[in-house]
């Protein structure tokens, strides 16, 4: 499938990127401890890992990063960015960090406060579905993560517009019957976990109406925020004729606070946010905790040329063009690997093709991570470097020690923004395709060395027999 329309951009600067030998990748893999995370980066080809700060910045970020203002306190690129956040979302309230994680270690805790102090004695956060990272900021608070998704996303060959949805059901059951230990609903928008998936508005609106309701603060995980801002303009008729930037604040509005990783739709290689709507008191309470753990409350761990350049990306975030052909993009590769039969989520998503693993190797238990097998084979196909999204992401559970059972077992082809070519797209295809042919001959893994938490990264395995 050819895409109809070419990118919005024209190249200005390139890097090289080298081919390496089959051998050369072996030696390489092996070193790395069969873990891709672990990889050296001049031994990756095409580096499809994640999208989170690797995608390329633009003319006006770079030259924004020129007038970064480095004043430790008092920065006018922090009250730069502040207005960019009161502009596009709505909200008062802001505090930089260095990335997602950053926002979710100053806040997680003080929200699992006062929860106990309104009687919590069991704490959770509900989610259509918690990222891992999210997850383990979530634990470390001393916390629960429950993740509520809908049916229809269990079903990668079934094709649903709305995947990334809550349960609503569920979600209802949930409040109406522990209502007292909710710290918060957690609204991950799109919803990586799932393949990707968008949030329709009617589901946002009906799950923050349940919290509002109850008395339970709304977090959204703002992260690929316009991607699905996009979505819903594309197939929520109700939202066809308004612009990204109506459609962001009409999201925005449903939420108390909000936490973003920047490196993902921001479109910068590093930073952050932890937002709140209207109160003053928790954003106060919030920004005493930045101060030790992040850095001063008006730079948050980020150089101002960051939040310069975070300001701009924003804003650019919001580009029709830019979305309509990031997407395609997305789109042009999933629809190669569905030509080719190989089972993939569907619809494709907003930054990455999720690869059904699960269907690949039916005989590979979980416990034995068939969607990381997936990734190490494409890496010695082809340099190309992909993640798992599956029992090895999901982790132990904190109390028990147990696999915590996934719902899927899925390879993440995540796609830089404004990065790679379709050529490069076409070459990932053909690559995976060369793979599948010959599964029935990968071996399945155990672990060599196991970290207690956030596993996936620097965890080291073996090959077993089938």
């Amino acid at each position: 499938m050819s895409r109809s329309e070419p990118e919005p951009w024209r190249i200005k600067m390139v890097e090289p990127i080298r081919m390496t030998t089959r051998a050369q990748r072996q030696k390489a893999l092996m070193e790395a401890g069969l873990n891709p995370f672990m990889l050296k980066s001049e031994e990756v080809f095409i580096d499809l890992l994640t999208d989170s700060g690797t995608g390329a910045m633009s003319d006006r970020q770079w030259a924004g990063m020129f007038l970064g203002d480095e004043s430790y306190a008092g920065s006018r690129s922090y009250y730069q960015l502040s207005q960019t956040v009161k502009d596009l979302f709505g909200f008062q309230y802001t505090i930089p960090v260095h990335q997602g994680r950053g926002a979710e270690q100053i806040l997680f805790p003080f929200l699992v406060e006062l929860a106990k102090e309104k009687g919590a004695s069991e704490p959770v956060f509900l989610s259509n579905h918690h990222f891992d990272t999210t997850k383990a900021h979530v634990e470390i608070a001393g916390a629960r993560a429950k993740n509520l998704i809908c049916p229809s996303s269990l079903q990668t060959d079934v094709s649903d517009d709305w995947k990334g949805n809550f349960d609503l059901n569920e979600l209802e059951n949930e409040i109406k019957n522990n209502q007292k230990n909710i710290v918060a609903i957690v609204i991950t928008i799109t919803c990586n976990s799932v393949g990707g998936q968008p949030v329709s508005m009617e589901n946002i609106r009906l799950a923050a109406k349940m919290a509002r309701d109850a008395g339970i603060p709304v977090i959204i995980d703002a992260a690929r925020f316009a991607e699905n801002a996009y979505f819903i303009k594309q197939r929520e008729s109700s939202f066809f004729n308004e612009t990204i930037s109506q459609i962001v604040k009409e999201i925005f509005n449903e939420a108390d606070i909000f936490t973003m990783s920047a490196k993902k739709d921001g479109m910068v290689n590093i930073g952050g946010l932890c937002c709140f709507r209207y109160n003053e008191s928790w954003f106060r309470q919030v920004q005493l905790r930045c101060v030790p753990m992040e850095g001063f409350v008006t730079y948050g761990g980020l150089a101002g040329r960051d939040m310069s350049a975070m300001a701009i990306g924003l804003r650019e975030a919001l580009d029709e063009d830019h979305l309509r052909s990031r997407i395609a993009q997305v789109e042009y590769l999933g629809h190669k690997l569905q030509q080719a039969g190989i089972p993939i989520q569907t619809p494709v998503g907003g930054h990455a093709v999720f690869v059904d693993a699960r269907k690949i190797f039916p005989d590979i238990k979980p416990e034995n991570f068939p969607a990381q097998v997936l990734c190490n084979a494409l890496y010695l196909e082809s340099g190309v470097r992909a993640t798992e999204i599956g029992s090895l992401m999901m982790g132990r559970n904190p109390i028990t020690g147990q696999q915590e059972p996934s719902l899927f077992e899925l390879m993440r082809l995540t796609i830089p923004r404004r990065t790679y070519t379709d050529n490069h797209m076409s070459y990932v295809a053909k690559s995976l395709i060369d793979v599948i042919e010959k599964a029935d001959t990968l071996k399945p893994l155990e672990f060599e060395y196991e970290p207690l938490i956030l596993r996936q990264f620097t965890a080291r395995f073996r090959e077993i027999e089938r």
